[in-house]
């Protein structure tokens, strides 16, 4: 507490002693500078309930007191004793130098040492028994501490040794042994802490209470009260965001409508795998199933289906806006870029002609009399419709888009493909049953929540960036998952390989000899131009200039963010149609491009991205039947070294990899988490399945939801 009519001294702020709560401003209750209260307002701490809600992250173990003699040199250990002879002196530099004698209870003697801390003199005096914590090292014939921590020991309770210490985050001047301090004078208000979790639930769960988990955090007594401390406030935070999550879940689920009712047309799926000229994986088969058995809900379905590169998500989403189109209902497909929009619109395009073409055959009349005998053989499936599919972007011109949005609104339109033009209040839909988003966590909750604005469809999240089970049960834990595990077709593993800046010339020889053979490459850059502050990484003007110099007989295109959608497109007709032979590209390329011919792709600066990344671009090759390779260039001879980047080499499973990604750089850079509202977890909590998968059943039990999210 602040001391009662003390003067006032320069650069300290006293104030008379007030009655203590949780609202308490730290202004009217510590004793600290002007400069420490600011400090602390900048980091969000204004009151005792406040400096008592930043919590230690982590704990060191002094509680146990050596002796001189008996200390480890060279390592942290705690000794009481007693100071003597303490002064100071000065260096030929004019520097400082405190020493004192420190004997401890045995009698034996080493010296302590302070350099350029002359406050140490105010702070001691001869004859104080203290306790010093610090490194014993041999200094001649002498045991020294050098600029050991120490405090008075006597009667009074040890705050930085002789126990679990907490150790604070820090922040400009607000460091972990000036907290310690403060965490003492605001201890008497740890009672005052209410309980944020139903009884019934701490009973279940077997947690301490929230005052007990925060005093114990702040002053344990033991190791084993730090454990279940940290249990607890780590089950508390990840049962606050799968509550936030079931809730948005709810409300989206909010409203029945029979008109959503969409039968799972078993025999229609066995057709439309029948038209295909491969196997679906179990995966593909699985995901299908489950998204299909929400639709047959009247409530709106919230699904994610994560799956890593080539997993087959498109075929997915067709096999479902299929089962959609023959109850006569509408889809709509929307997406990050255009380039991604376009390539979309012709595949679907071209599964779904390719599936009525099917049904219209000899092939199919032949089986479909035979599956007639059949009971319950689905009428609809002999009224698929002729599919009409509209792509939308906003460089569609204002006449055809028009038209587009007309045709929507009638019905006439059964699929719509495109980028965010399709939320934009002018377009409507007749019966939009069913949503599908790729790649949702680059758009925002608003954009999501004007798709329900539609007419509250099913909605379907697609994601080729894999994500670790207990991140997405996190992350995105108001859908359900569907994880496609398998790769369709028998893909060759891509050969990857860490390059350092002097293995080049190799590589580069292996590229020209490939594209000799027929084969197309990419090659990606960090940035687009030349950055004063980054002259050592690569961009794409100036590495497409170079490689034209170094290629003189391959033709080199470029591609980035900053060019006109129609040029974008055009040059990746060219890159598709082998028009060129070396597309040089930022990482706009990460998702969804798809040119079979392509079995290079070079990365350079491949230390600037993270793996979930850096496996992404990797998926823009190895899509045919040749073998493909990967280099990753690195910009120094060190990193090649990286064990980062060498998990690359050893892993092509996308969901290791973001595991490794996870732990290494953790999930608000992974995944963008702080933009989507979600507080930024203790990485430990992520990677705990056990604890999120409690957390997620004692939050549905709480909503009253049936389990089955965790499917």
């Amino acid at each position: 507490m602040g001391e009662g009519g003390a003067k006032r001294r320069v650069g300290v702020v006293r104030y008379t002693s007030i009655p203590m709560n949780l609202t308490s401003p730290l202004k009217g209750v510590l004793r600290t500078t002007k400069d420490h209260l600011e400090a602390l307002e900048k980091m969000g701490i204004r009151t005792v309930g406040d400096l008592l809600n930043y919590l230690p992250r982590a704990h060191e173990d002094l509680s146990e007191m050596q002796t001189i003699t008996a200390a480890p040199l060279e390592q942290k250990v705690t000794i009481r004793g007693t100071v003597t002879n303490l002064k100071m002196a000065f260096t030929r530099t004019r520097k400082r130098i405190v020493t004192a004698s420190f004997t401890d209870a045995e009698g034996a003697t080493a010296q302590a040492v302070w350099f350029n801390q002359p406050h140490i003199m105010r702070m001691i005096k001869d004859g104080d028994e203290v306790v010093m914590t610090g490194k014993l090292i041999e200094s001649g014939y002498k045991l020294q501490f050098q600029s050991p921590s120490f405090e008075r020991g006597g009667e009074r309770a040890l705050v930085h040794a002789g126990r679990l210490v907490p150790v604070y985050p820090q922040h400009d001047i607000i460091n972990t042994k000036w907290l310690r301090e403060k965490m003492v004078l605001v201890k008497e208000a740890l009672d005052l802490i209410s309980e944020t979790l139903p009884e019934s639930l701490i009973r279940e769960e077997k947690l301490l209470s929230r005052k007990d988990a925060i005093r114990s955090l702040h002053f344990p007594e033991k190791p084993e009260d730090v454990l279940k401390a940290r249990n607890r406030m780590a089950f508390e935070e990840m049962f606050a965001v799968q509550r936030q999550a079931l809730e948005r879940k709810k409300e989206w689920q909010g409203s029945t409508q029979e008109r959503l009712r969409t039968p799972m047309e078993v025999e229609l799926i066995k057709a439309l795998f029948a038209s295909l000229k491969f196997t679906p994986t179990n995966s593909q088969k699985i995901a299908i199933y489950e998204i299909l058995r929400d639709m047959e809900k009247d409530v709106p379905m919230s699904r994610l289906l994560e799956g890593d590169v080539g997993s087959g998500k498109t075929l997915v989403a067709v096999a479902v806006m299929a089962n959609v189109l023959s109850h006569g209902g509408q889809c709509a497909l929307m997406v990050p870029t255009e380039v991604l929009a376009r390539q979309h619109a012709a595949t679907i395009t071209r599964l779904l002609l390719n599936f009525y073409s099917y049904l219209q055959s000899n092939e199919w009349k032949v089986e479909s009399a035979k599956r007639k005998e059949k009971e319950n053989f689905p009428l609809s499936i002999f009224n698929f419709p002729l599919p009409s599919v509209a792509l939308l972007t906003g460089s569609t011109p204002k006449a055809e888009a028009e038209e587009l949005r007309q045709g929507m609104a009638a019905g006439t339109v059964d699929v719509a493909i495109g980028t965010h033009a399709l939320i934009e209040d002018s377009v409507r839909f007749k019966d939009l049953r069913l949503v599908i988003v790729d790649e949702q966590h680059r758009f925002g909750v608003l954009q999501r929540q004007r798709l329900r604005d539609k007419g509250s469809p099913h909605f379907l999240s697609m994601t080729a960036t894999p994500i670790p089970r207990t991140l997405a049960l996190t992350a995105f834990g108001d859908h359900d998952l569907s994880v496609l595990l398998e790769k369709p077709g028998k893909r060759q593993p891509i050969h990857t390989k860490v390059v350092s800046p002097k293995d080049r010339t190799i590589v580069e020889r292996f590229i020209d000899a490939q594209i000799g053979e027929g084969r197309q490459a990419f090659v990606i850059c960090p940035l687009i131009t030349e950055s004063d502050e980054l002259l050592e990484v690569k961009n794409v003007t100036a590495e497409a200039q170079r490689l034209k110099i170094e290629f003189p007989r391959r033709r080199i295109a470029m591609l980035h963010g900053k060019l006109r959608p129609e040029e974008k497109q055009e040059i990746m007709r060219a890159f598709r149609a082998r028009e060129s032979d070396i597309l040089v590209s930022t990482s706009v390329i990460e998702v969804g491009i798809d040119v079979p011919n392509a079995t290079i792709i070079l990365i350079e600066g491949a230390e600037r991205f993270g793996l979930a990344q850096l496996h992404q671009l990797r998926g823009r090759v190895g899509r045919g039947d040749a073998k493909s390779h990967c280099f990753l260039f690195t910009t120094t001879q060190s990193q090649a070294q990286s064990p980062r980047l060498k998990a690359m080499e050893e892993h092509d499973s996308g969901f290791m990899l973001a595991e490794i990604d996870l732990k290494l750089r953790g999930p608000g850079e992974l995944y963008g988490l702080r933009q989507s509202g979600i507080p930024e977890l203790q990485i430990g909590s992520l990677l705990n399945p056990e604890l999120v998968v409690r957390a997620r059943r004692a939050a549905e039990k709480m909503l009253g939801i049936k389990a089955g999210s965790l499917s």
